[in-house]
């Protein structure tokens, strides 16, 4: 029996208990307004096995933007529609060791995102995105991961609102300078694809249906596509962090600032969680400390 499948809700309930001991470790964000209406306490899991076996814990019933945690997918399909040679003629993969939304480090590299997983990579990746405008493009995009991993994401409006209504002059003065050295089709549509696409929302449910399509072998996605998306995520997911969460769990991941988190036991599942208390790189802190305890009991590095 894999390491995933021998998790009992008993033993998962108490490592949850484990994990929300952390939680007053974080920060809800509230730079944007709805983001922060969320509770600090809430947590939520969903756990896909290959062997069909799911397990849930928590406030599962709440519905979250993917924020950050949908560059991971938005890779993944352009990777798909495009191919790798295309694709990292825009972006590189090398980690970056500044924050996710660093403009220095973009005009240290010269204006090409160091990877796609930081803000500069996402902007730069939502001005491919298939698509006449924003919301074609977004649509598009959010169709295909439904109709492939059976979820139900939709666009949050109520959150879009409230991220245009505050929109990040970080992200604002990135994506001028995408755009100042061709890296840009068009700046507008870009940023406005971009902000969308992190306001698509579900439950840990759905996150965890999409991880199973990075976690084992599917008729849908190429086994090559896989493999890259679940390296960069490995060592790029975490931001500057996603080095020392390698060494300490050893499993691809991803975060975002909505409070989702996504980890992918290759070959065994996918591991969902929700918990909106952010350290101060922007992870998600009762969400980590669960899945590191769950990654040592269970054995599911992928370095053995």
């Amino acid at each position: 029996m894999k390491g995933l499948d021998k998790l009992t809700t008993t033993k998962l309930s108490a490592w949850v208990q484990l994990a929300k001991t952390q939680a007053e470790r974080g920060r809800v964000n509230d730079r944007i307004p709805q983001l922060g209406l969320a509770d600090l306490n809430w947590f939520a899991v969903d756990i896909c096995c290959e062997s069909g076996k799911t397990i849930s814990f928590g406030d599962t019933a709440c519905v979250f933007p993917l924020m950050s945690v949908i560059k991971t997918f938005s890779l993944l399909y352009l990777l798909e529609h495009l191919g790798a040679e295309t694709v990292f003629g825009w972006v590189g993969v090398e980690p970056s060791d500044a924050p996710f939304n660093s403009l220095e480090q973009l005009i240290a590299d010269h204006g090409h995102p160091r990877n796609p997983m930081i803000n500069s990579g996402a902007i730069t990746l939502s001005d491919k995105l298939p698509g006449k405008d924003a919301s074609d493009c977004t649509f598009l995009f959010c169709q295909w991961l439904n109709q492939l991993a059976g979820c139900q994401l939709s666009l949050d409006q109520v959150m879009l609102a409230s991220v245009r209504l505050t929109r990040s002059t970080a992200n604002q003065a990135i994506a001028n300078y995408l755009a100042e050295t061709d890296h840009l089709e068009n700046l507008e549509t870009a940023l406005d694809t971009y902000e969308e696409i992190c306001c698509i929302s579900g439950r840990v449910e759905d996150l965890a249906q999409l991880g199973k399509l990075l976690a084992f072998e599917n008729r849908y996605i190429s086994a090559q596509n896989r493999r890259i998306v679940n390296a960069v995520m490995l060592t790029c997911g975490l931001y500057e962090t996603s080095a020392q969460f390698a060494v300490r769990i050893g499993l691809p991941m991803k975060s975002g600032i909505g409070g989702g988190l996504i980890a992918i036991v290759p070959g065994e599942g996918a591991i969902a969680c929700y918990s909106p208390g952010l350290d101060n790189t922007g992870n998600p802190v009762a969400a980590i400390a669960f899945v590191e305890i769950l990654a040592q009991e269970l054995q599911l590095s992928v370095f053995g």
